[in-house]
């Protein structure tokens, strides 16, 4: 079924995209956060919590996105509906 294979692709593309988006979110909030510190070394210890909180949130959505790539492969909700259509 062509379906399959257009499932598999589209998981491939939200884990892969999300990875990457991720990892440069993370790249930049930690170089913008290098150089606010080294600005005001006082406030370094309030933004390091809130970029620890920030790194949490991001890693977060990338793992939802992750599991509902992994859940649309092993339970397609698709492939019920095709199966009806072809009835």
């Amino acid at each position: 079924m062509e379906l399959i294979g257009l499932v598999a692709l589209a998981a491939g593309l939200i884990i892969g995209l999300g990875a990457a988006g991720a990892c440069i979110g993370i790249g930049v909030m930690g170089s913008k956060y290098l150089e606010s510190a080294a600005r005001q070394p006082e406030l370094m210890g309030e933004l390091q919590t809130k970029m620890f909180l920030l790194v949490g949130l991001i890693d977060a959505s990338f793992i939802i996105g992750t599991g509902i790539a992994l859940w649309f492969t092993t339970a397609n909700p698709f492939l019920g509906q095709i199966a009806a259509l072809a009835k």
